[in-house]
């Protein structure tokens, strides 16, 4: 084709003259002569350019034109597609080369290290940097095939050792340095290439001892690969052989499996199969899901109870064996495909008794048919687990819904399928109890438990109907226990017996969350402090630490619920101080700030123990329930400090935050957060409006999440009564000599009794510097002034009773023994000492100093629930 689009200058006559001979004789040889056309387009493009041609060459284009006058136009175009696609065909014979991937992957490296060689001679580390990460992924595919380390490889690295080496040293002698980019890539390189050497230093030494050695075992290890015999090719069917009426042969398809062998699905081939498929898995390159639908042919075939519990064992492992990767979940499909075989599982042995399924069972042959008959015993012990596939379920389960966007009807189908979760869940510990199996049934009854603790009674009654299908059912039912908070202590009452202390403490953290659920305040209480878990609890796994922190947190909101302000505020306080509540109730990822950079494997990590949406406790209220529980005990304590020095100690440090910052604010708008709505609440309660205060709080949209929302708000209402009374008595008992009852009752509208009690209490107390008159009605103030040293006085009596605690509690520790509130003894004489010693700590902290310095989560809670237990009941 080059010939016809040659141009006349571009080669001598003589070449012309040879070109021309040969068309001439083509032509002459040619026959059966049609329509002659005149070949323009080749005479133009061969003399659009010959301005230096012979008149030789000029007198034989003529003759050639008269000849090829008289040619046929078709045999020309015959010539020139000859001279074309046979030229084309023969030359895609001669270059076409089929290579095999390991060619084409040692070429890449190859060339890989051309291109490497090329940026050494300029000086380019950059370059080179991204090339030896190309290559080493390059190596990282050969050994995956597991193919030897190519000789190539060790060559350029002892190299690019040997030139790093040399740049190294030229830098430091050089007077101009290298650019910053180009000197990042160096010292990047060098870490690399150290790095590489000492992974391939086996290969590297075997290379440096004998290199030809080295080239010739990985000659000899790649030369069976690349000599491959040449399949026979199949004769075509023609259609003449057809039409001879020659019969056609009809191939039939046979499932092979791995190496070319056939499988057949009978019950005879039934283990033979198995082995196969048993063998296949974890390996490379294995086809998941081949192996399901081969299990799946077995399982139509089989016979037998023993044949069916074994495919059974295998197909649910393939099923979970599907979705290798850790961060994606499980299909739906392929979930509830696994979760029906659990069942069909269960019911196979629960239905038979002679055949268990167990995790340590004697050595048996596999390819041989086992019945009860040949046992010694009467029963066929088969290896397997049964609970693992539940803990499996179970966790691929709790996995998708961490996936799914909570926000769409997806979510809400997929809960639904929490209800066969549960009874399949509910049919294993049945299955567990008839076996007499005391490890496994704990763990069983402890995936029950964590579906229905934190869930309401109605949600407990519809996941317990799900048993009613179900044709066993364990021996504590919602039936037999008539409420939901019965059934709960049954199980956990198991979980107390069991042998394991980690299913013990979770089984106690979810007794403790059902009764602060159910607003149970003081069993919820009594139960964590008397478990001690606060002390014990930093040793125990992520997992646990986060169901202690829903406990606290359900607990404290179960108090503020219970109208008791106190303990909810020193129960959230110590999750609040941390500023990560959603990190503590595994309900955010852990905010990256300043410095604190997390690993991806930790990221991972703590994405995975997220707990789903439907869980979460909302945190929006929580934080409503701390401020306002703040609020309540922090303005009055405010109005009662006369000292600057007094009043930098707060009780709720993030509460006194906040209202520092509402304090600063030039201009202050209508509320719009609920946080606003707060702040501005305490200001009116310091300024002595409590009705203010009322609507502002009573005006939080949040309180519509509670379940008692109409009680909770009149308990506030009566609260902030009350500490409005007692902020009034602080603020203006300086001011007063005596103040009329009847007067209190009317401003703050509560009834006389209720302000006398107050007051009487306050007295009590040591709050308040008064009497009371019962004659006339009043209440007298006593006006107390301490000097300047009576003052400092105590402030060093504070700091020296703060010191002795911290004493007291560093002793405790190191002597192993726990102190405080479980210690108690039931000695009257102790108790009145205990409470005058409380009497005395509550009038330090009314004074403004808090005893104690900086304690433990566990320590601190169990102090502010303590010191109510001698008067809150």
């Amino acid at each position: 084709m080059s010939r016809f689009f040659r141009q006349a200058g571009d080669s001598d006559s003589d070449t012309e003259e040879s070109d021309e001979e040969l068309l001439t004789s083509g032509d002459e040889d040619a026959a059966a002569p049609k329509a002659a056309a005149k070949p323009a387009m080749s005479r133009f493009l061969r003399t659009a350019g010959s301005d230096s041609s012979s008149s030789d060459s000029e007198s034989s284009d003529e003759d050639e034109s008269e000849m090829s006058d008289e040619e046929p136009t078709q045999k020309k175009k015959s010539r020139f597609m000859r001279g074309d696609s046979d030229e084309d065909s023969e030359d895609e014979d001669v270059k076409r080369v089929v290579k095999s991937t390991k060619d084409k992957r040692l070429e890449e490296i190859e060339a890989t290290g051309k291109v490497m060689d090329n940026g050494l001679k300029i000086n380019d580390w950059v370059a080179i940097s991204n090339e030896f990460d190309k290559l080493l992924r390059l190596v990282q595919r050969q050994s995956n095939a597991a193919e030897p380390l190519p000789p190539f490889f060790v060559k350029t690295l002892l190299s690019l050792e040997d030139s790093l080496n040399a740049a190294l040293m030229k830098e430091k002698e050089a007077k101009k340095k290298m650019n910053a980019t180009n000197a990042r890539a160096l010292n990047s390189m060098k870490q690399k290439v150290r790095k590489t050497a000492k992974e391939f230093e086996k290969e590297v030494q075997q290379y440096q001892n004998d290199p030809e050695a080295f080239e010739r075992e990985f000659t000899a290890h790649a030369q069976p690969a690349d000599v491959v015999a040449p399949k026979p090719k199949k004769p075509k069917k023609s259609a003449d052989s057809e039409s001879d009426g020659e019969p056609v042969l009809d191939d039939r398809f046979t499932t092979v499996g791995k190496g070319g062998k056939a499988m057949s699905f009978s019950a005879d081939n039934i283990f033979k199969t198995l082995k196969l498929v048993h063998e296949a898995r974890g390996k490379k390159n294995t086809d998941r899901g081949e192996q399901i639908r081969i299990l799946e042919k077995l399982l139509e075939v089989a016979v037998t109870s023993y044949q069916r519990i074994r495919i059974l064992l295998a197909l649910v492992s393939s099923r979970f064996d599907y979705n290798s990767s850790i961060t994606s979940y499980m299909p739906t499909d392929l979930w509830l495909s696994a979760q029906h075989e659990v069942d069909q599982l269960i019911s196979i042995v629960v239905a038979d008794s002679s055949y268990a399924v167990q995790e340590d069972t004697e050595d048996y042959d596999e390819l041989v048919e086992r019945h009860p008959a040949t046992e010694s015993d009467g029963v066929v012990r088969i290896r397997g687990s049964i609970i693992s596939f539940v803990d499996r379920l179970d966790d691929e389960f709790t996995k998708s819904l961490q996936n799914i966007d909570p926000h769409g009807t997806e979510y809400v189908d997929r809960l639904k399928d929490e209800k066969v979760l549960y009874r399949t869940i509910s049919r294993s510990q049945a299955f567990y109890e008839q076996t007499s199996q005391p490890e496994p049934l704990a763990r069983v009854i402890m995936r029950r438990l964590e579906h229905i603790y934190s869930k309401p009674d109605a949600v407990v009654s519809a996941l317990e109907s799900s048993l009613a299908s179900s044709e066993i059912t364990p021996s504590v039912t919602l039936a037999s226990s008539a409420t939901t908070s019965s059934l709960i202590h049954s199980l956990c009452v198991h979980l107390y017996k069991a042998d394991n202390s980690l299913l013990r403490t979770r089984a106690m953290l979810s007794h403790i969350y059902h009764h602060a659920l159910h607003n149970d305040f003081y069993t919820a209480r009594d139960m964590l402090l008397m478990s001690h878990l606060q002390e014990s609890i930093h040793s125990a796994d992520v997992a646990t630490q986060i169901l202690y922190n829903r406990t606290v947190v359900q607990l404290g909101l179960c108090a503020f619920r219970c109208g008791l302000i106190k303990e909810a505020q020193a129960t959230l306080q110590d999750i609040f101080t941390t500023q990560r509540v959603k990190e503590l109730l595994a309900q955010g990822v852990h905010q990256q700030r300043f410095q604190q950079q997390l690993t991806p494997e930790q990221e991972k990590a703590e994405r995975s123990r997220q707990l789903p949406f439907h869980m979460h406790i909302n945190t929006e209220l929580l934080e409503a329930a701390f401020l306002v529980s703040s609020m309540l005990v922090e303005v009055p304590l405010l109005a009662s400090i006369e000292s600057e020095e007094q009043k930098r100690k707060a009780i709720s440090k993030p509460f006194r935050r906040l209202l520092d910052f509402a304090d600063r604010q030039v201009f202050t708008g209508p509320p719009e957060s609920t946080r606003d709505h707060i702040m501005q609440a305490s200001k009116a309660l310091q300024d002595g409006e409590w009705e203010k205060c009322r609507d502002l709080i009573q005006s939080i949209k949040i309180w519509s999440l509670m379940p008692e929302v109409v009680s909770v708000k009149e308990m506030l209402a009566k609260r902030i009564q009350e500490q409005g009374l007692r902020t009034y008595l602080f603020t203006y008992a300086p001011y007063y000599s005596t103040l009329s009852l009847s007067l209190l009752s009317r401003t703050f509208s509560l009834p006389l009794r209720s302000v006398t009690s107050m007051i009487s209490k306050m007295i009590w107390n040591e709050e308040l510097s008064a009497s009371l008159d019962q004659s006339t009605g009043v209440v007298v103030f006593h006006r107390i002034e301490h000097s300047r040293p009576q003052q400092l006085a105590q402030v060093i009596a504070d700091k020296v009773s703060a010191l002795l605690e911290q004493n007291e509690k560093a002793l405790d520790i190191k002597l192993g023994g726990s102190g405080g509130w479980g210690d108690r003894t039931g000695d009257k004489g102790e108790k009145r000492g205990e409470q005058t010693q409380e009497r005395r700590g509550r009038g330090d902290r009314t004074r403004g100093s808090l005893r104690g310095g900086p304690r433990g989560r566990g320590s601190r809670f169990a102090q502010g629930l303590g010191n109510q237990m001698t008067r809150v009941r």
